[in-house]
């Protein structure tokens, strides 16, 4: 079992991360301030509530409306993950396809090693819970770190098989694990810049949606009483899944604009968006 979750971790880092050099960054005005940590600025969450977003595109502020994952998403992302807790108790590795390993397409700003503006990272993704079982689930999480492996996969396993009473079906949630002053990742730049994304799944149906992207940093004092909360559970889950870390790292959330089916082989796929519904 402690093998296969090295092989996790390490499937985890290898395919969450842009090739990390010596000291990367963009080439402009930099994002840190002197205490280590950032603000984004391009990202208006105050009416996430109401089911809008703000965010600043291609040097103009958007408005969009927040949708939900369809039923079909939601029934392959939980049934998947639930497979590979049976893959875990066989003693098998996890498959690198399916709803963790969420290919992350941006653009917005070239790094210094790069002249183009666009980048593609595979990012490590989850369900985050809804508002009002966030502190439940922290409580629950926190409190059973210290069980076996077996013990947290049952854990695991009741909590999605619960699906939507517990998740929020209008994000997806992820860490930002290499960005830091002296090295920022392509995604973090140009969700930075420019935090509207598009996010696609290698798998048998495969969906793709298209984000904004929120990133919180956990020493950020802007943060509100549930963003903190978020990114602590963020880092939570990874910790639980993947053992303990000497630090937090940073928050994104992935609010859903739209969604298609990109399953080759159906005459209503093909790549045609299905939420919101084609007029």
């Amino acid at each position: 079992m402690k093998k296969l979750l090295t092989l996790s971790l390490t499937a985890f880092v290898l395919f969450g991360t842009d090739c990390k050099k010596k000291t990367l960054t963009r080439n402009e005005t930099d994002f840190w301030t002197e205490d280590g940590y950032f603000h984004q600025k391009t990202v208006d969450v105050s009416r996430v509530e109401q089911g809008v977003i703000k965010a600043q595109i291609d040097g103009s502020w958007q408005e969009f409306e927040i949708r939900e994952l369809p039923g079909a998403f939601v029934e392959w992302s939980f049934g998947k993950r639930l497979e590979t807790f049976v893959r875990f108790r066989k003693n098998q590795p996890p498959e690198l396809s399916g709803p963790h390993n969420g290919m992350v397409a941006t653009y917005g700003v070239a790094r210094s090693d790069s002249r183009f503006k666009i980048n593609n990272a595979v990012k490590g993704m989850g369900w985050l819970p809804r508002p009002d079982k966030l502190t439940e689930v922290i409580d629950l999480l926190e409190s059973t770190i210290d069980d076996d492996f077996g013990a947290k996969l049952d854990r695991l396993d009741s909590l999605y098989s619960l699906g939507t009473e517990i998740y929020d079906t209008r994000c997806q949630v992820s860490l930002e694990l290499y960005s830091e002053p002296r090295f920022e990742t392509g995604t973090f730049l140009n969700q930075m810049v420019n935090p509207k994304c598009a996010v696609v799944f290698l798998d048998i149906p495969s969906f793709e949606f298209k984000a904004v992207a929120y990133l919180m940093h956990p020493e950020d004092p802007e943060l509100t009483e549930q963003q903190r909360l978020q990114v602590r559970y963020a880092n939570l889950i990874h910790s639980y899944f993947h053992g303990s870390f000497d630090k937090e790292f940073i928050a994104v959330i992935y609010y859903v604009v739209e969604v298609f089916d990109n399953s080759p082989g159906k005459p209503d796929a093909k790549g045609q968006r299905i939420v919101p519904p084609m007029p």
